[in-house]
């Protein structure tokens, strides 16, 4: 049976809801962001234990359809965003949406506007800005290397999205030395 569970956004979540399923007694076979892929299918009983020992830590267990599928937008695009290398791809985010998820775009699109109450364009704009925020803050590249490597068309692409976003300039941002980057999850 596979589990979809929201708030998953990183490989540290994937390993503690591993060891939270194992620890309940279940044969965990697969875990990626948003699900998990169990044995034996749990019981009434075991689903409510699974969903409180997951809200614990912050995750929760999604039973509708509509939430599950919103949540698996969201897990694509964060992969895509934060654990790959948008350059190599130029990637056209409603393509890779529709067809990671066999449904058209946008039926996918009114689907997210309705349950986040955001689009899914600017929900990208937001993981990506974020992650511009966290590769500056790195310090390893600079602002073109950062442009190219998540796939903007130009630095001054990137800079206008970024001050919309934060108020301020990349090099605004960097020069403030503040971190005021947002949780994954948060977005």
């Amino acid at each position: 049976m596979i589990l979809h569970i929201k708030n998953m956004v990183c490989d540290r979540c994937i390993m503690v809801v591993r060891q939270q399923l194992q620890n309940i007694g279940l044969d965990v076979s697969e875990v990626n962001l948003g699900s998990a892929t169990v044995q034996p299918e749990p019981d009434r009983e075991q689903l409510s234990l699974i969903s409180s020992q997951l809200k614990l830590l912050g995750f929760e267990l999604l039973d509708n359809e509509k939430d599950q599928m919103v949540e698996r937008i969201k897990s694509l695009i964060i992969e895509k965003v934060h654990h790959s290398d948008l350059a190599d791809t130029h990637l056209n985010f409603s393509q890779y949406l529709s067809g990671g998820l066999n449904k058209d775009y946008a039926y996918l699109s009114r689907m997210f506007s309705d349950a986040e109450d955001t689009t899914i364009e600017k929900f990208i704009i937001q993981q990506k800005i974020e992650k511009v925020k966290e590769l500056l803050e790195y310090g390893e590249l600079n602002l073109n290397e950062i442009t190219w490597k998540m796939g903007y068309s130009s630095s001054a692409h990137l800079s206008a999205q970024f001050k919309a976003i934060t108020g301020l300039t990349p090099s605004q941002f960097k020069a403030s030395g503040k971190t005021n980057r947002k949780a994954i999850d948060k977005i």
